[in-house]
């Protein structure tokens, strides 16, 4: 038994998957937008069908995904608002009250300053750092830990200096 062509199949089954599609998301473009994606995915597969399946049951069954699929997708879309609430800045910018550390990271020698901010605050991995920097990774780790150090004994958040 030879496959009617695609086509065909499209226009006798196209409005019963566009039913399907719109009994799940309602009269939307989401239903058209899955009633064309049911179809995408069907052309693919279509080749590899048997030719005694039921294929009004085979495309429904891919509409019903596809229509779920797009339900999914809506819950993962952002809510457009038209007032965001203002909330202050927790990080500080250098100089706006955390100019104690600022001082102190400053006063490092430029490796160490470079590695800490490369390592901890750029987040790359000391070997990166040292390709960057010049040097081993275990001399880029050494610079940080001795930076590290200093920070510690010459920085204290909180207290006034």
């Amino acid at each position: 038994m030879r496959q009617h062509p695609f086509e065909k199949i499209v226009a006798e089954h196209g409005p019963t998957v566009l039913r399907v599609c719109r009994a799940v998301l309602g009269p939307t473009a989401a239903a058209e937008d899955a009633w064309s994606e049911t179809f995408l995915s069907a052309m693919q597969a279509y080749p590899a069908l048997r030719a005694d399946s039921n294929v009004e049951a085979w495309l429904v069954t891919i509409a019903h995904r596809k229509a779920v699929d797009q339900l999914r997708a809506e819950t993962r879309r952002a809510i457009p608002t038209d007032n965001l609430p203002e909330r202050p800045a927790t990080d500080g910018l250098p100089g706006d009250g955390e100019t104690q550390l600022w001082n102190a990271l400053h006063a490092l020698p430029v490796k160490q300053r470079q590695t800490i901010a490369y390592h901890y605050l750029a987040g790359l991995p000391y070997a990166e750092v040292a390709q960057i920097l010049g040097g081993s990774p275990q001399a880029a780790r050494r610079a940080a830990a001795d930076g590290i150090a200093t920070l510690r004994k010459t920085y204290s958040k909180g207290e006034d200096r």
